[in-house]
């Protein structure tokens, strides 16, 4: 089975696809971290004239093995990916990690950006994640402060705006929910009520498929 999850940042999607990624056994890839890392590999080098060379080179070089989440999860950090990922050379490299990782034998699942638009078009279930922007700079906010971190939910609130529009707006990307994904807003529901809600869209879509294959 394979599932592919998107949605903007903090909406929850990465909670939800590590969860169905727990319960149904899949292998699971944030993919965002890709990106989050060649930006953080390049973040003092934006006002270099060989920038995106130096962006383009972190990608085909990234260690896709080591991937540490708490320091690649800043506020600045997404920003820097959002920066990297309008670069077509540094997608067309993390998209083709991104899709050896999609042929994992037993299945799996992945979540970011484009993955149902781009990376995964045939994927068995698709999910959009969303909720309301005030709603992920509060959840953000709380994530970063619980970390000791010195920031400000009008800071994060900017900042989650920020990345939503160069989200919407790279020319690269592919950020859009699919025609045939199921939207999830999230804006009013909790970390366990969100999985279920996606368990529930997953079940119900698999049983289709099943239902229909065995006519």
């Amino acid at each position: 089975m394979l599932i592919a999850v998107d949605g903007p940042a903090a909406s929850g999607k990465g909670t939800i696809a590590k969860r169905l990624a727990a319960h149904f056994g899949l292998a699971h890839l944030d993919t965002g971290l890709l990106y989050r890392a060649v930006g953080l590999a390049t973040i003092d080098d934006w006002e270099r004239e060989d920038f995106e060379a130096r962006a383009i080179d972190a990608a085909m070089n990234l260690d896709t093995t080591n991937l540490d989440e708490e320091v690649l999860s800043t506020a600045e950090v997404g920003l820097a990916a959002s920066k990297v990922a309008r670069i077509p050379e540094v997608r067309k490299a993390l998209n083709r990690a991104q899709r050896i990782f999609m042929d994992t034998p037993e299945g799996a699942i992945l979540d970011g950006r484009d993955i149902g638009s781009r990376i995964c078009p045939h994927a068995d279930v698709k999910l959009f994640v969303t909720a309301q922007a005030s709603t992920r700079a509060r959840r953000r906010t709380d994530q970063l402060l619980a970390r000791n971190l010195d920031v400000t939910y009008k800071d994060i609130l900017a900042q989650i705006k920020k990345r939503d529009k160069d989200d919407t707006e790279n020319p690269a990307g592919a950020f859009f929910q699919a025609p045939d994904a199921h939207l999830l807003d999230t804006s009013e529901l909790g970390i366990e009520a969100a999985f279920l809600a996606a368990l529930d869209i997953v079940e119900r879509v698999m049983a289709k498929k099943i239902s229909d294959e065995t006519r």
